[in-house]
C-alpha cells in the first residue's frame, strides 16, 4: 500500500517563495503526499496561491495561531494534526526535485530516516555548491555530519518507528536539534547521495544575515552542551559524542569564518567548515 508523505511548509512573509516551494511538490513523481502550508503571519496563502493558479486537494491551509511565532512553533502544529505516516520538511524559500519523494519512499522502506543531498543556490538563482553528493549510503549518527555538513531541514523520517517535536527554546539549528531527537530510537539513517532538494540561501534568513552568527553559535553551544551532559541518548551509542565532535569543529569553523572571509571574499561557510571536518575525521 502507499504510503502518504505529509510535508510541511512554515510560511511567514513568504510570499515571494511560496509559488515555486508549491509547484515543485506538485510536480513529484510520487503522487501520494499532503502539503501543509503554516501560515505564521495571518496571510491567506489558500487565495495567494489560487491567484497563481495553484489549486490541488492535497494542499492543507492551517494556521500557527501566532503571528511570527517561529518556524518550530508553526511546524509541531501540523506536526500535532496530521496522520500520514512518513514526514518531510520543505521550508518555504527552497523545493523539491521531482524525484525526491519517490526515492526517499523507497529508502524509508529500509530505514526510518532519510536525507538527501543538497543543490544550494543563491536568490539570483545561481548556483552556488553540492553539498553531500556521492553514493547512497547508510549513516550512523557519529558520522550524518559529515556528509549532511549543511542545513538538515532536507530529512524525511516515518513517524511510526521515530518522531519528535522541534525545540521551542532554540532559535536556531532546530532541524539539527530534531534529528538528535528522531536517533534516540534508530540505529542509523540512509542518505540518497542525488542532490533530490534545492535549497536556498538568502542573503537575510533565519540561518544568513546580521545577528544570526551569534544565534547560530548560541544554539551549538546549548546542544553541545546538552549532548555532553547526556540529554541526547541514541539507539547508537556512539552518536552523542560523534555528534558533539562535530559541533565543537563547527563552532570553531565560527570563530574563524570572519578572517577566512576577510582572505576571500564571498567563501561559503561550508567552504569554510569542510576541511576543518575531513581534517578531524569522526570518532570511530
Amino acid at each position: 500500500m502507499a504510503e502518504t508523505v505529509a510535508i510541511i511548509t512554515p510560511c511567514y512573509r513568504a510570499e515571494r517563495w511560496i509559488g515555486a516551494a508549491v509547484r515543485s511538490v506538485l510536480a513529484q513523481s510520487w503522487p501520494d503526499w499532503e502539503h501543509w502550508i503554516v501560515a505564521d503571519d495571518g496571510a491567506d496563502y489558500e487565495a495567494m496561491l489560487a491567484a497563481e493558479g495553484l489549486r490541488d486537494p492535497r494542499l492543507r491551509f492551517v494556521s500557527s495561531g501566532a503571528i511570527g511565532g517561529g518556524a518550530s512553533r508553526a511546524r509541531n502544529v501540523a506536526l500535532d494534526a496530521l496522520t500520514a505516516s512518513y514526514a518531510a520538511i520543505l521550508d518555504a524559500d527552497d523545493r523539491f526535485k521531482p524525484d525526491k519523494l519517490a526515492q526517499a519512499v523507497a529508502a524509508l522502506g529500509h530505514h526510518a530516516i532519510v536525507s538527501v543531498a543538497l543543490d544550494e543556490y543563491d536568490e539570483t538563482g545561481r548556483q552556488l555548491r553540492l553539498v553531500g553528493q556521492g553514493p547512497d549510503r547508510e549513516l550512523s549518527p557519529a558520522v550524518y555530519k559529515w556528509t549532511s555538513l549543511s542545513m538538515d531541514s532536507m530529512i524525511l523520517w516515518d513517524r511510526r518507528r521515530t518522531d519528535a517535536r522541534y525545540d521551542l527554546e532554540l532559535t536556531n539549528m532546530t532541524d539539527l536539534e530534531l534529528l538528535l531527537q528522531l536517533y534516540r530510537s534508530v540505529r542509523a539513517s540512509w542518505h540518497l547521495g542525488t542532490p533530490l532538494h534545492d535549497y536556498l540561501k538568502l542573503s537575510v534568513s533565519m540561518s544568513n544575515g546580521p545577528g544570526v552568527t551569534e544565534k547560530m553559535i548560541r544554539s551549538k553551544r546549548e546542544m553541545l552542551r546538552r549532548l555532553e551532559t547526556g540529554f541526547y541518548p541514541m539507539a547508537d551509542a556512539r552518536g552523542p559524542e560523534g555528534m558533539a565532535a562535530f559541533l565543537r569543529i563547527s563552532l570553531r569553523a565560527e570563530e574563524t569564518y570572519d578572517d577566512a572571509v576577510a582572505a576571500q571574499p564571498g567563501l561559503l561557510f561550508e567552504d569554510h567548515l569542510e576541511p576543518m571536518l575531513w581534517a578531524h575525521p569522526p570518532p570511530a
